[in-house]
């Protein structure tokens, strides 16, 4: 089975996130280890089970890429906006870990928190429909 281009980097996407995942556990380890509470900082914690659980969010989307009837141009793109939605997500849960300066990232949410929130639904939530339809017309209505 030759798999496409899109669905190619769909599953390299899944992988590196995973290796990221594996490495923010490192991390996370090390400041438990480290800490007199035996906690790592809660978004240290965040990062790392976001990471592993985008990257099989991740896998899962490759599985919609190849199975969808769009053009790979339009697979892909709906992929990397939903990808890049993860990846941006867990980056945001890196730099609070690192700079310890939140426990809640809402707590002082302002506009551009609002904008932001809104583009990572509609991205996310949009970027998954499209792969979806893509699946749904293949296989149930337009074959």
């Amino acid at each position: 089975m030759e798999l496409g281009i899109d669905t190619e980097l769909t599953l390299l996407a899944a992988g590196l996130i995973f290796l990221l995942a594996l490495g923010l556990g490192v991390w996370k380890y090390r400041q438990m280890v480290t800490s007199e509470s035996h906690l790592a900082h809660p978004y240290v914690d965040i990062a790392h089970r976001s990471a592993l659980l985008y990257s099989f969010a991740t896998m899962l989307t490759a599985v919609f890429v190849e199975l969808s009837v769009w053009p790979t141009a339009v697979n892909l793109i709906a992929a990397g906006v939903l990808v890049g939605f993860f990846v941006i997500a867990i980056g945001s849960y890196v730099v609070h870990g690192a700079l310890r300066d939140t426990t809640n990232q809402f707590e002082d949410a302002d506009r551009g928190t609002t904008v932001a929130m809104i583009a990572l639904i509609v991205g996310e939530i949009g970027g998954f429909s499209v792969l979806l339809a893509g699946f749904v017309w293949g296989s149930f209505l337009g074959g």
